[in-house]
């Protein structure tokens, strides 16, 4: 295979798009390629949801549709459907963010529990995906990974964080349904870690059922998957893992920064490139005990990914190997891995409009920061309505 064309083939990227939804998307990169509009267009949305102005329509049928399955599961069946005609699996993903009471959190669980009846039923949908401080204030994990005491209150709480992983896990295993816990702030992530690797030994005994993730722009992530490595070994369980190159780095440096500590991400892109290729290498080495969730939109990673797996011999529809982006992005990574025969699954982000927004604006203002995402979306874009008004 070529080097660089897989990722060019724009026919099969925007298959399922008709000339409308193609209009569209290559309207809202264009928009999203300006950063001053990006800033405006977003303070002027949180303007209008908070002054319950009527723009949710507006929101619905643009930015919404593009980037989000829908306002529940049922309303994501037709993408789901739709995405899995082209051999793409969905990953439901409940994009309700930031509420600390401890009915949110029940809530979240049973969210997460009907999704994996739901995925129960459906062959597109392998795979769920749930953010620890959906399940449990932020604070608290904050507080175990850094080693205090809890007060009485506090372990009644973190029991039942745990409790409700533990549902969500036992479940799935149960339905055979992978389940992806999200990385976040490195500050938590002590706890979340602990907690996961607790999991994995409990339910991934003969095949891994629960994935924790790597965000691979700190520097200590390597180094980190080796030791859980052997004590998969040690302790005779499965490790699976989501890398990602990850999501927190302005906030990282910052605190790093503000409270004196050396930055626990690396120097550079090219640093964070290398070690999310270095930590992939070392996962796609090791199979027997480990799977992959390869979360990227960048080609030349997926490229890698595919070389070695020719290279040591791994079939392409091996389930411990998954690639995996948004929805509404980098189709012409995700439709062209699936055609070519590998484990494809889109992240579907889904929750009532207003809800969701929070996710959506984070999604713009990442895109106006990775640079050369948005660019290269917009000329593939041009690149196939070109094609097809010939």
């Amino acid at each position: 295979m070529d080097k660089n064309t897989l990722f060019n083939n724009t026919e099969v990227a925007f298959a399922l798009k008709n000339d409308a939804q193609l209009e569209r998307a290559y309207f809202l990169f264009k928009m999203i390629s300006n950063e001053p509009l990006v800033r405006i267009g977003t303070a002027a949305t949180n303007f209008a949801l908070k002054a319950r102005l009527p723009v949710e329509g507006l929101i619905r049928s643009t930015v919404f549709d593009h980037f989000c399955g829908g306002v529940n599961e049922d309303d994501c069946l037709p993408v789901i459907d739709k995405m899995f005609t082209k051999g793409v699996s969905s990953v439901l993903d409940y994009s309700v963010e930031g509420k600390e009471e401890e009915a949110t959190f029940d809530e979240a669980r049973d969210k997460i529990l009907k999704i994996i009846q739901f995925a129960d039923e459906k062959e597109s949908m392998p795979i769920v995906v749930f953010k620890p401080s959906g399940f449990g204030r932020f604070y608290l994990y904050q507080k175990k990974g850094e080693g205090q005491f809890f007060t009485q209150d506090e372990q009644a709480e973190w029991d039942r964080i745990v409790a409700r992983f533990d549902m969500v896990c036992s479940l799935a295993k149960s339905k055979d349904v992978e389940v992806l816990i999200d990385g976040e702030e490195s500050w938590m992530q002590d706890a979340a870690d602990a907690l996961c690797e607790d999991l994995m030994r409990k339910y991934n005994t003969d095949k891994p059922i629960v994935y924790n993730t790597l965000q691979c722009y700190r520097w200590d992530r390597l180094d980190y998957l080796k030791a859980i490595h052997q004590r998969a070994l040690k302790d005779n369980f499965k490790v699976g893992l989501k890398i990602v190159r990850g999501a927190y780095m302005e906030k990282e440096r910052e605190r790093a920064e503000e409270k004196g500590y050396q930055s626990p991400i690396c120097d550079t892109k090219e640093d964070t490139d290398k070690n999310f290729d270095a930590c992939m290498t070392y996962i796609l080495n090791h199979l027997q005990v480990m799977s992959i969730f390869i979360g990227t939109h960048n080609e030349q990673s997926c490229y890698l990914a595919m070389e070695m797996m020719t290279n040591l011999g791994i079939d392409k529809k091996d389930n411990n190997v998954w690639f995996g982006q948004l929805y509404g992005m980098s189709d012409h990574i995700s439709f062209n891995l699936a055609e070519q025969g590998y484990n494809v699954a889109k992240y579907v982000p889904f929750g009532p409009v207003k809800d969701v927004m929070p996710y959506l604006i984070r999604r713009a203002e990442e895109n106006t920061s990775v640079a050369g995402q948005t660019s290269r979306e917009l000329n593939l874009l041009k690149q196939e309505r070109k094609r097809r008004k010939l």
